[in-house]
């Protein structure tokens, strides 16, 4: 009735509490939790869970996990992804095949294509992180923060121990 499209109503499966703007379209197997909010003009592929999220509008999201986070408008995540609570994402970015983000900020416009790991980092716009890249958060007592410039490339199989700040 609010112009969202259900592929399959039956299999679709959205709690009480959440909101979706118009012209979006949930596909089967879709799990929305919670206080979740998903954008106008978004496509939720089948095998995604979305908890205590708000996702921004013109985003595709396909078989990935979303925990307590935000994401921008304009974004694609997945196929199997995993935002971790506190993951904050900008506009026009790119979370790829097995990339996971945990308590990290990008922003716009940063792209992750796959096998990543961004857990406790800030990255500024436009940067690119290849392919096997860790951000090495946990020294065996404390976690540490992992800082990124705009406009960096980051190659593949970089290893960042944190506490690093990259210009």
């Amino acid at each position: 009735e609010q112009g969202v499209t259900l592929i399959d109503p039956e299999n679709t499966y959205i709690d009480q509490d959440v909101k979706i703007g118009k012209d979006t379209v949930i596909y089967p197997g879709v799990f929305l939790q919670g206080s979740t909010i998903i954008g106008e003009d978004c496509t939720i592929y089948s095998q995604t869970r979305i908890v205590n999220t708000k996702i921004g509008d013109n985003t595709e999201i396909e078989s990935s996990l979303i925990e307590e986070s935000e994401v921008g408008d304009l974004v694609h995540i997945g196929p199997n992804a995993h935002l971790r609570p506190n993951s904050i994402l900008g506009n026009e970015i790119k979370i790829g095949n097995f990339v996971e983000v945990k308590n990290s900020k990008l922003g716009d416009g940063v792209k992750a294509g796959h096998l990543a790991y961004i857990g406790d980092g800030i990255v500024g716009k436009n940067v690119n992180i290849g392919c096997g890249v860790i951000f090495a958060n946990y020294d065996g007592e404390n976690k540490n923060k992992t800082i990124i410039g705009d406009n960096a490339f980051i190659g593949s199989n970089s290893n960042l121990v944190a506490p690093v700040n990259i210009g």
